[in-house]
């Protein structure tokens, strides 16, 4: 059996838009007629341009190659170019392409990837979702809202969610780290406030930021949110800072998580080893596929971490997230987003069921894509999947971060 013909496809959920602007979905085939699916996360160049990387590394490193030769094509790719480091476009393309091989493997033994790498560890992935707003709350408004927010996080326990990430503590922008604003400080406070009085104890409390501080900055909030005991506090300076990264997490005492930007266990083993997060977030579409990042779980094992798969993409990098948790022992949870069209490209073959997923039973990915749809909703805009604002902190007018999502006002991209 090889790798025998590649087909991209780049689709666009719905505004809003949760999950990214766009999704870059591979189709590999091999010579014996099987089809595996796989997903390549947020790249820091346009979708276009990512067709002709996706294409360039499957062509140059796996066309022809046996799909169970997953260590070998990931040293062809990581050594291209006389490299051998970590590269975040190159990696993201590999990454979506490994994703698609072991869909391929698990269907052609008749079994689920976890059985492939390991097997069944856990019986069920505890589910953890962002917040989102309900169909009576403004979108322009929710934001910035503690109420609203409260309430969604009621929502979300009352539909079995044990745990709830939002993001309230001001700009992600290409500046680099700033110092919060003090309404900054004081909105992420009455946010903490407002969830932690919504759901009590029955659910954990997950803030989200973007490297955007310094790091005194991001000790300054810190301090404020921790009387709220949340579960972790992350990113709170660029994920590169590892250093910094440590001295928050001392200067705090709130578990740090970090990992969506990072990719391969070369990024992760510096950040294990300075003690600067107790979470890993590798978004597997970008770390560099099911097998490398199961080498990431196994480090983590040893400094005496926890693997919290991130998702901020479609539902394909969800079921190769889904099948890595299952496989490991260190798992803490896994993000989800549940939106119809997310559910209607997998044609509901991942579910949440009150608050956890249950571990795949079919074949691959265990999923089915509706290859239909996603041609049906092609990207046409300029913007990339996730950006990062030019425009300052304001310390007059206060700032809103709208989750990374693109509100419906701004069609254009």
């Amino acid at each position: 059996m090889k790798l025998a013909d590649l087909d991209i496809i780049v689709t666009a959920p719905p505004a809003p838009g949760w999950g990214g602007r766009y999704w870059i979905l591979v189709k590999v085939t091999t010579d014996t007629g099987i089809t595996g699916w796989g997903e390549c996360y947020a790249a820091s160049v346009g979708p276009e341009a990512m067709r002709a990387v996706i294409k360039d590394v499957f062509e140059r490193h796996m066309a022809g190659e046996n799909p169970e030769n997953i260590e070998l094509m990931f040293r062809r790719v990581y050594s291209s170019g006389f490299t051998q480091r970590p590269d975040l476009t190159v990696m993201g393309a590999f990454s979506g392409l490994e994703i698609a091989c072991w869909d391929i493997l698990g269907k052609d033994r008749d079994r689920p990837v976890h059985a492939l790498i390991g097997g069944l560890t856990n019986e069920r992935v505890r589910a953890y979702t962002y917040l989102y707003p309900l169909p009576r709350h403004s979108l322009a408004d929710f934001w910035t809202s503690p109420g609203m927010a409260g309430e969604a996080a009621a929502d979300c326990v009352a539909r079995g969610y044990t745990a709830v990430k939002f993001d309230p503590a001001g700009p992600y922008t290409l500046r680099g780290g700033h110092m919060p604003a003090m309404s900054d400080i004081s909105q992420s406070v009455a946010f903490c406030a407002a969830i932690r009085a919504a759901v009590g104890d029955k659910a954990d409390l997950l803030f989200g930021t973007h490297g955007q501080f310094t790091t005194a900055g991001a000790i300054r909030l810190g301090q404020a949110i921790a009387p709220y005991s949340p579960l972790w506090y992350e990113e709170p300076v660029p994920p590169d800072n590892v250093a910094q990264m440590a001295q928050v997490a001392s200067a705090v005492g709130i578990p740090i998580a970090t990992g969506e930007r990072l990719t391969t266990k070369a990024e992760f083993a510096p950040v294990l080893r300075a003690g600067a997060a107790a979470i890993l977030q590798p978004a597997l579409g970008r770390s560099g596929g099911i097998w490398e990042t199961r080498k990431i779980a196994a480090m983590a094992e040893v400094y005496n971490a926890q693997m919290a798969p991130h998702l901020y993409a479609g539902p394909v990098e969800w079921a190769a997230n889904i099948q890595f948790a299952v496989s490991i022992p260190n798992l803490l949870m896994a993000e989800t987003i549940e939106t119809p069209f997310h559910d209607a490209l997998i044609k509901g073959s991942i579910r949440v069921e009150d608050g956890f997923i249950p571990a795949p039973t079919t074949a691959g990915l265990g999923i089915e894509v509706d290859e239909e749809l996603a041609r049906a909703h092609p990207y046409t805009g300029t913007g990339l999947h996730l950006e990062m604002q030019e425009a300052p902190c304001d310390y007059v007018n206060g700032n809103n971060f709208e989750g990374g999502a693109p509100a419906p006002r701004d069609q254009s991209v």
